[in-house]
């Protein structure tokens, strides 16, 4: 189903608690959420659908992925960004990295680890913060 964007910022700024199994339809919903705004946005966390939990959905490529859970556990190549976000107006200046490794878990809830560079790395990135409650 898809679900309103939140544009508060007390609200995004809240940082996301663990997801769970329980969480099945919240990740579904996030998914169906960026399928609908594909002409504009290539990544969403589930506080953006208004969800506390620790979900991310983004393009990789021509496909949508899904991380539970993610934490980034490496990274290299350092560079200022400028980056939009669909939740909040303009555009704003962040620090990112050019490679990034991410554990993470399916939505299955199995273990994965995978490494991403460039934009995919750059979005994913985007994405963890809203999940630690970091707005740029």
């Amino acid at each position: 189903m898809v679900r309103p964007i939140v544009h508060d910022p007390l609200l995004l700024g809240m940082k996301s608690d663990p997801a769970a199994e329980a969480d099945s339809q919240v990740m579904t919903d996030l998914l169906d959420t960026l399928r609908a705004h594909l002409d504009h946005c290539v990544g969403m966390a589930a506080n953006m659908i208004g969800v506390r939990k620790r979900i991310i959905v983004f393009c990789n490529g021509p496909f949508q992925m899904i991380m539970v859970n993610p934490q980034i556990i490496a990274k290299s190549g350092p560079f200022e960004a400028e980056e939009g976000c669909l939740s909040l107006p303009g555009v704003r200046k962040a620090r990112r990295f050019r490679r990034i490794t991410v554990r993470y878990q399916d939505m299955s809830l199995r273990q994965q680890t995978g490494t991403f560079d460039g934009f995919t790395a750059q979005i994913i990135q985007h994405e963890i913060d809203h999940c630690d409650g970091i707005l740029i």
